[in-house]
């Protein structure tokens, strides 16, 4: 991996905040793609929102790119375009906990700071026995206590790296090679076979399910669309005109909703004209998307904020994921 053994605290910090909550191998493309388009911090810090968000498009949990743009802009205005050594320093960052803190502290500076991970937690749960679940705020204290006594003083950043890479390669969550492992002798999973069961975590809350029906409504090769705002999911990303429910709708029920009555102006809707259901699941939501399309003779007028975008220039424009899938399979099936 490309981050490996990197020792530039601005590619160490765009790693870690690429690889939140995402996949290595998805990350990996993305992180290849922001250092060829931003090969330091000063030109993220000038890059225009919209630029960054449409790179950003796909990877999801898009309040990271907002701070990913917070950060690099307060590295520029207070710290002169240079990340900070002070580990306080690092964590007043948007978006930069204790975790990301201590990768660049210790992988850019040589600072005794532990990286505390999955994969650290996971090696240490096993390792000491620990009964109670890793997610929970005081065992979590205790852990990353733990994490900081073990670190290897002299060089801290390549003891960090290692037990990652050993809790990713040796003490997987599943199917641990314990027989690969030096460290059986005095680990308690091991020795009671509890490498299955620890590290306990809290079991995860249900998601809240959510419907989302959009009216793409087509004018003179132009489509009504607006930017998502609030604190809501998605923010700065665009989307076309929205109905959402709490339970899903019936075709009848949606075709014959009045705000899709009043936009089509009039023409009648088949229920064949309303797509497939475009499901999206974030760590709390699952959303599920339905569009229907009308094209329509005259200008309408649009509910604010919407606004008209040309059809032809939709690749430019950032979209939640399932939005995003809907429209290139549109201009697939249109040819254009």
């Amino acid at each position: 991996m490309p981050w490996k053994g990197e020792k530039s605290p601005y590619r160490i910090w765009l790693s870690e905040i690429i690889l939140q909550q995402t996949r290595v191998e998805q990350g990996w493309a993305y992180y290849e793609k922001f250092i060829s388009a931003y090969p330091d911090v000063s030109a993220l810090a000038a890059a225009p929102d919209a630029e960054v968000f449409k790179m950003w498009e796909g990877l999801g949990y898009y309040a990271r790119c907002r701070n990913l743009l917070k950060a690099a802009r307060k590295v520029v205005a207070d710290f002169g375009g240079i990340f900070p050594s002070d580990h306080g320093a690092l964590l007043s960052l948007h978006g930069v906990g204790p975790y990301t803190a201590a990768a660049v502290a210790s992988f850019a500076y040589g600072l005794p700071h532990a990286v505390v991970d999955g994969n650290v937690l996971r090696v240490l749960a096993r390792y000491f026995g620990v009964e109670e679940s890793v997610d929970e705020i005081p065992v979590r204290k205790k852990m990353d206590q733990w994490a900081q006594s073990l670190l290897h003083l002299p060089d801290p950043g390549a003891y960090n790296q290692a037990i990652m890479d050993f809790g990713a390669t040796v003490c997987k969550p599943a199917n641990p090679s314990c027989d690969l492992c030096p460290m059986t002798t005095n680990c308690i999973a091991f020795r009671d076979s509890r490498q299955d069961s620890l590290p306990a975590k809290t079991p995860k809350v249900p998601r809240r399910e959510r419907w989302m029906y959009y009216l793409v409504v087509v004018f003179s090769g132009h489509v009504a669309l607006c930017e998502r705002t609030g604190k809501d999911v998605w923010r700065h990303l665009y989307q076309p005109i929205l109905l959402e429910t709490d339970a899903a709708l019936a075709p009848a029920q949606l075709i014959t909703h009045p705000l899709v009555k009043t936009l089509s102006q009039g023409r009648e809707i088949s229920p064949d004209q309303l797509s497939d259901v475009y499901t999206q699941l974030l760590t709390h939501q699952q959303i599920s998307g339905r569009f229907v399309v009308v094209h329509v003779p005259k200008r309408p007028d649009l509910p604010p904020p919407y606004e008209w975008f040309p059809l032809s220039g939709l690749s430019s424009v950032a979209f939640p994921r399932h939005i995003r899938y809907f429209f290139d399979g549109m201009t697939e099936r249109s040819g254009s």
